[in-house]
């Protein structure tokens, strides 16, 4: 009986080899791995997507201060803060420029403002006061108290903002006052102009 060798190219191995099945058990795990780490990773990379909340939150705010009269505030929130714009009279402006010796820091060297507000009303304009509404010792908001006699005395005619938590007494300029809590004067925020009586604060 004549025995033939199969060819070469035909030759099957009804048994695949170790080397082959460990082969095709590693690009299987890998490739099922790289679709399960693709699926975990689709969340996390999605959350630094900012939310049209947050990118709204962000957003500048524009403000129309054209309806205030001397001794009026608005509030209006940015980045989840309150926002203050008060009208300051010639009266409130003098105040602000007069020597004070009870202010922990007159000119603002310690405290945080844009360029173009590092003066002694720390505003853009003398007659539109901008502020972040937010005392610096513990995050409340202070009030707006004018010719309130109970605290002429330490705020100076024709006034300031009080703080109600703990005490603290800021002018009309936002400068913090000696021996309270809060540690420096109130922040101002960038802003500019946008016309005569249009603010726009971010």
């Amino acid at each position: 009986m004549e025995h033939t060798t199969p060819h070469p190219e035909l030759s099957f191995d009804p048994e695949p080899k170790e080397h082959d099945r460990r082969t095709f058990l590693l690009a299987a795990t890998a490739t099922v791995g790289g679709i399960g780490a693709l699926f975990t990773a689709y969340p996390f990379v999605d959350s630094m997507e900012p939310s049209a909340r947050a990118q709204a939150a962000a957003a500048p705010v524009e403000v129309d201060a054209s309806g205030l009269s001397a001794g009026d505030m608005i509030t209006v929130a940015w980045r989840g803060k309150p926002i203050w714009v008060l009208k300051r009279s010639p009266e409130m402006i003098k105040a602000i420029d007069a020597p004070n010796p009870a202010l922990a820091d007159p000119t603002s060297k310690s405290s945080m403002q844009p360029k173009d507000c590092d003066n002694l009303t720390r505003s853009i304009r003398p007659d539109l006061f901008v502020a972040v509404g937010i005392c610096t010792h513990l995050g409340c908001s202070p009030m707006l108290r004018l010719h309130d006699a109970s605290l002429n005395a330490e705020l100076h005619e024709p006034g300031g903002f009080y703080c109600p938590c703990h005490g603290s007494k800021f002018d009309l300029a936002g400068r913090v006052m000696k021996g309270v809590p809060a540690p420096t004067n109130l922040v101002i925020p960038p802003y500019r102009f946008k016309g005569a009586t249009k603010i726009v604060v971010g």
